[in-house]
């Protein structure tokens, strides 16, 4: 942005300035007169425009700017190049944030007067609120933005007297513009819905009329290009569709609103009172963190119960109150809740506030919201997803002074060290921004914010006579309620209070409990039972245990309470009904039961919580014998077989009542009276239950038989209807891992061989269904049905759901070698590699990203950016903690856990296209384009030597198992060069045409090459002769590797195959598009393959050549519209049978009732669809 200030010579000159590294500003509002009147750009830079009647605004804001201390300020007549069309385009984008982000805004007011003129007879001057009420500057566009946007608006008349600010002439301004006072305060436009906003401007108008959209954009937290010409009804058409665009993203990134947990908390905590806070806005070292500059992080920390939830409370609304204009954000974790407990809910907690108050900022989400929509925030890669988007969102030169709050970090049970990590490196990061955190005394949250720069600590028991008058407060305003509602005495009100305060302990939940127990006992026996509450918070917590084991309802009560401790996650009152049995028997009274455990467990909104982790923690521990007498595992077992009874009754196909069999999840709206709702945890947590019951498979386990029958009815009877449910819940990853578990549990047991292949099978069917489940959940009865192998186990049980279907082809009879293709990749992917250790799968893909994976369930765990150009290759260390890739001229390195950027390793004047880490992660060799290959020290990023291959470009390298060698295939040549002095050892020769891969074997005595020439090789690197060569192929031979142990190999060309390493024996053929595979690598385990194309099995059975020859027939006529979409089979318009993509058309042929495809992958499959199909 340009800038205006007087130099020192008295002239107005302009200088620019990149965004967030302008100096402090003022900036003017105005309204414009006629163009030759107005200063332009072109003016100032030439140094005219004195004469035009508009220089007085410039004269008066220069002159006030400097009344005000500010050097520069901006006006839009001559800070834009209006004949510029770029930069125009640019400046009405960034209007509201150069407004926002200004020190002050004047507004100057031409049409308004306050000096009386000489012929007017009034006596006391012009009524200057009339003219103020009248002013054309409330009826243009563009200054609705200009008087909302910035921090403070400062009114001046046409003489430059001032008339007031926003503030102290809200009232009238409220008046003219009907705009709410809570705005004009300063308060979020969030609090007003965007169609409220727009409505300010009905009586606006604009010279240009594109513009009335274009000048709401900035209000609506959107930005829009103008396109002048486009009119004012596209203009409002594009405004409504970024605005549709951000209110999806910002619903999804919602999971949680901190300020309703906020309100929830000083509620269930009995109100928030000035006098438990206040200690602390006095303290010394809370006012260094407010008042200095280079403190940015505060530290509260103390024992449980000690009032730090409250204390934030209390703090934050201070900071909101005192510091008008500013951002506040802010999360509490709490450990009971699996909503709130992880750091992927902290950052987006805090996201969702800013950008809820600060819309524009959501850019920076809606980048990759875009493509992932809202999974970018839940699957496996959202921490790394969601920290780069909060460091960009920190740096965003619109943010200005925030303050961020995290309450209870040792509640934050998923990921903490990556938190603490974070808040420690972005408090020296954001100078603008300011951090508060609180936790418990624990020496591991200590030692990692020892890391943090600026830091400070407030420690409560550090400040115990503080603690103890706030305490006491709390003691006052409790004692005082209980005495007016319970009608105590005089005397029996200061007995009780003397009594609280006595044992009180400066812990404020020992209170909360204590008078939450008076409540409940009559006045006339207060006295008898006041000296029966301990002073310790744990024998509190013990006499509450025996006072509910002495309950009728005891029984109930401890099955709530065991219930409650071993849950995942906090279960709604209609779970607990389903999950207890005792519960069930009692269900009316459910509310009057949790009541009764209200020492431990409180209820709101139908979700029952645990009053404090302390508590939690203690039925855990000290009261393990008393809740759970048969041990956890039992209730375990028992919450297991209560959720195999509910699912069992409770799911069917269809459970919505969907009206459309293509219909997707996200066009399915939850009922009102939801069918799910008391299934939705035993849906997504039955398998945990099952395996923390630690089952007993032994032979004389007498439940071993129920157990398994259990087991086994759930996947005969109930299976697909689950799958449905899990997707309809947004749970289908936790559905896989939750049949990965179950199948690991019954292969141990050998004598349930038949229950073990029943079960492989539905994992097989979820894992190759998986993207078609998550997204259209009823196709889960016809194409999962339809697109399973023949002798699916799943397949045949549930057959009969996919009536009125027949699909011919030349089917897999059973599972294919592909275990799942693993989606999220946007162009071809290049390379693949496994971590040593065989659990992660990293993809280097031409849409510039680098992919992590889960390589057991498919989830993406990292999505490396940072390459400006395809990624050709990608390779692990051996130790698997850091990842190599190349892009460009360049090789990038990477924290293969986390997902930072380490180094970039430069050097090469061309294209890199290969990389690979010796066996010892200390060296990487890299080949490029420019005819060199590199040896790199891993560590410093030094290049150690470089290997000239003399006109030649290496097409594949590889180090040997001692890390001593590198191969090179080079042209028609394999070469062997040292390692350590760049000396070349030895050259294999023999290929006829060039080599495009090459492989050592695992003891290094042997070398495999593949060549154009359509021949593998097995070299003996001692005696650089050939083996015998493998079986031509007819085609070139693209890619080679060995298995871990030396004794397979596998081969690409236009088959895939398995050989014996030694006799040269075909084990395998494997079926598949070998055309589209880029690169191939075995498991560490040597079990499966995987590829660009998929992740292969290496048990299966060999896949013959299919006949792509199909007899279509004759049938009736079917009057009906059968159409083939890409990915789709549509009757009358409808969506009815999802296609997988390896079934899906690269010529098809429709006729009468049937569908004839024929795929990429050279198959054929005829679909006959039965005139039922659709009707419903």
């Amino acid at each position: 942005m340009r800038l205006l200030k007087r130099n020192e010579y008295g002239a107005i000159t302009i200088e620019s300035f990149s965004d967030g590294l302008a100096p402090p500003y003022a900036i003017l509002s105005h309204t414009w007169g006629k163009d030759k009147d107005e200063v332009a750009f072109a003016d100032i830079v030439d140094g005219r425009g004195k004469g035009k009647a508009g220089y007085r605004k410039i004269y008066f804001c220069d002159i006030q700017a400097q009344r005000d201390g500010l050097q520069y300020f901006w006006i839009d007549t001559c800070c834009i190049n209006k004949d510029d069309k770029a930069e125009l385009s640019q400046a009405i984008q960034s209007m509201f944030r150069w407004y926002q982000n200004a020190r002050t805004c004047y507004v100057y007011l031409s049409d308004v007067r306050t000096k009386k003129r000489r012929f007017e007879e009034t006596v006391n001057g012009p009524d200057w609120q009339a003219m103020f009420r009248s002013s054309r500057w409330f009826t243009r566009g563009w200054t609705l933005q200009e008087l909302i946007a910035p921090c403070t608006v400062r009114f001046f008349s046409q003489e430059a007297d001032e008339l007031g600010d926003r503030c102290s002439l809200r009232l009238l301004i409220n008046k003219i513009t009907s705009i709410p006072l809570e705005v004009l305060d300063g308060g979020a436009l969030s609090q007003c819905k965007t169609d409220e906003r727009q409505r300010w401007a009905n009586h606006r108008s604009t010279k240009l009329k594109e513009d009335r959209a274009y000048a709401l954009s900035g209000l609506c937290g959107v930005n829009i290009a103008p396109v002048y010409g486009e009119g004012e009804e596209e203009a409002f058409r594009r405004l409504r569709r970024e605005i549709e665009k951000l209110e999806d993203c910002v619903r999804d990134l919602r999971d949680s609103d901190p300020r309703i947990d906020k309100k929830r908390i000083e509620e269930t905590k009995g109100g928030l009172l000035f006098g438990l806070y206040h200690w602390v806005l006095d303290n010394r070292t809370f006012q260094q963190w407010q008042y200095d500059p280079t403190s940015q992080l505060l530290w509260i920390k103390g024992d449980p119960g000690k009032g730090k939830t409250m204390l934030l409370c209390g703090i934050i609304d201070e900071i909101q109150k005192n510091i008008r204009h500013n951002m506040v954000a802010y999360f509490f974790c709490q450990a009971t809740d699996s909503r709130i407990n992880n750091a992927v809910a902290v950052l987006r907690g805090l996201l969702y506030m800013l950008v809820d108050q600060q819309p524009l900022l959501a850019r920076h989400v809606q980048k990759q919201y875009e493509h992932a929509g809202k999974q970018l925030f839940e699957d496996a890669n959202a921490w790394v997803t969601l920290r780069d988007i909060f460091r960009d969102v920190l740096h965003d030169p619109s943010l200005g002074r925030t303050c961020l709050v995290v309450d209870a970090l040792d509640e934050c049970i998923v990921d903490l060290p990556k938190l603490l990590d974070f808040v420690a490196k972005q408090t020296s990061a954001s100078s603008h921004v300011k951090w508060i955190v609180s936790s418990r005394n624990w020496p591991e949250i200590e030692a990692q914010l020892e890391r943090a720069g600026h830091k400070i600590k407030l420690s409560l028991e550090l400040n115990a006579d503080s603690i103890a008058i706030a305490v006491g407060a709390f003691i006052e305003k409790k004692v005082k309620i209980l005495a007016t509602e319970k009608q105590y005495t005089p005397e029996l009100q200061l007995e009780v209070l003397q009594y609280l305060t006595s044992n009180a302990n400066d812990t404020f939940l020992w209170v909360a409990l204590v008078c939450q127990n008076l409540e409940k006992i009559p006045t006339r026996h207060v006295r008898k039972k006041l000296n029966e509450f301990p002073p310790d918070l744990n024998d509190l917590y013990e006499r509450m245990v025996s006072q509910i084991s002495g309950l009728e309802d005891a029984g109930t009560c401890l099955q709530v309470l065991a219930l409650a401790a071993v849950s995942y996650r906090p279960i709604t009152i209609s779970e607990l009904v389903t999950l207890a049995e005792e519960v069930q028997k009692n269900a009316d009274d459910v509310e009057e039961i949790v009541a009764f455990c209200g020492s431990f467990l409180t209820l709101r909104e139908g979700i029952i919580y645990f009053v404090h982790q302390s508590a939690k923690d203690f039925l855990l521990t000290k009261a393990a014998s008393k809740i759970f007498p048969d041990g956890a595992e039992a209730v375990h077992c028992s919450i297991f077989l209560r959720s195999m009874d509910v699912i069992s009754s409770t799911l069917h196909k269809n459970i919505y009542d969907l009206k459309a069999q293509g219909i997707a999840n996200e066009d399915i709206s939850i009922p009102a009276q939801d069918p799910l709702a008391s299934v939705r945890y035993s849906c997504t947590y039955w398998a945990d239950h099952l395996c923390d019951s630690n089952p007993d498979w032994s032979a004389n386990n007498a439940e071993k038989p129920q157990l398994a029958a259990t087991i086994e009815g759930f996947f005969r009877e109930t299976y697909l209807y689950w799958i449905e449910a899990l997707s309809l819940c947004q749970s289908v990853e936790q559905g896989i891992v939750a049949v990965t578990k179950v199948l690991q549990l019954v292969e141990n047991d050998r004598s349930r061989v038949e229950l073990a292949s029943l079960i492989n099978d539905a994992w097989r069917f979820i894992l190759h269904h998986k993207s078609m489940i998550k997204e259209w959940p009823l196709q889960i009865y016809t194409s999962g049905i339809l697109f399973s192998p023949r002798t699916s186990i799943i397949r045949n049980i549930f057959k009969s759901q996919a009536q009125g279907w027949d699909i011919q082809t030349h089917q897999e009879h059973s599972w294919s070698a592909c275990m799942q293709t693993l989606e999220g990749h946007s162009n071809r992917v290049k390379s693949v590699a496994f971590s040593s250790d065989g659990t992660r799968l990293a993809s280097a893909s031409d849409d510039e990203t680098v992919k992590i994976w889960d390589a057991n369930n498919g989830q993406c765990l990292q999505t490396l950016r940072g390459h400006s150009s395809w990624a050709e290759s990608v390779a692990f260390s051996l130790d698997g903690a850091r990842l190599a890739s190349v892009s460009d001229n360049e090789v990038k390195i990477w924290d293969a856990y986390n997902g930072q950027y380490l180094q970039t390793l430069e050097g090469h004047s061309s294209w890199v296209n290969l990389v690979a880490f010796s066996p010892d992660g200390t060296r990487l060799a890299s080949a490029s384009d420019d005819e060199t290959v590199k040896i790199w020290d891993a560590y410093s990023g030094q290049c150690l030597w470089t290997f000239d291959l003399h006109l030649q470009q290496a097409s594949s390298v590889a180090f040997s198992p001692d890390g001593t060698r590198l191969a090179l295939a080079s042209g028609h040549e394999v070469k062997i060069g040292d390692v350590y002095s760049g000396g070349c050892l030895q050259t294999f020769e023999g290929h006829s045409s060039w080599v495009p891969s090459v492989a050592f074997s695992p003891d290094g005595m042997r070398l495999a090459s593949a060549s154009a020439d359509m021949t593998v090789k097995i070299w003996d690197t001692q005696s650089a002769h050939h083996l015998p060569e493998l079986v031509r192929y007819r085609y070139r031979v693209r890619l080679v590797a060995f298995s871990p142990d030396g004794t397979r190999l596998i081969s690409a060309s236009d088959e895939v195959k398995i050989w014996d390493a030694y006799s040269g024996q075909c084990l395998q053929t494997l079926k598949g598009n070998s055309y589209k595979l880029d690169s191939v690598a075995f498991s560490p385990d040597g079990a499966y393959i995987v590829s660009n194309q998929g992740k292969f099995r290496l048990d299966a059975s060999v896949v013959g050549t299919p006949s792509n020859i199909i007899n279509l027939g004759h049938t009736h006529n079917v009057d009906r519209d059968i159409r083939l979409d890409k990915n789709w089979i549509l009757i009358e318009g409808e969506k009815i049978l999802w296609i997988p993509p390896e079934y899906r058309a690269c010529t098809s042929a429709i006729r009468e009732n049937k569908v004839a495809v024929g795929t990429w992958y050279g198959t054929v499959w005829i679909c006959t669809i039965d005139g039922s199909v659709g009707t419903s």
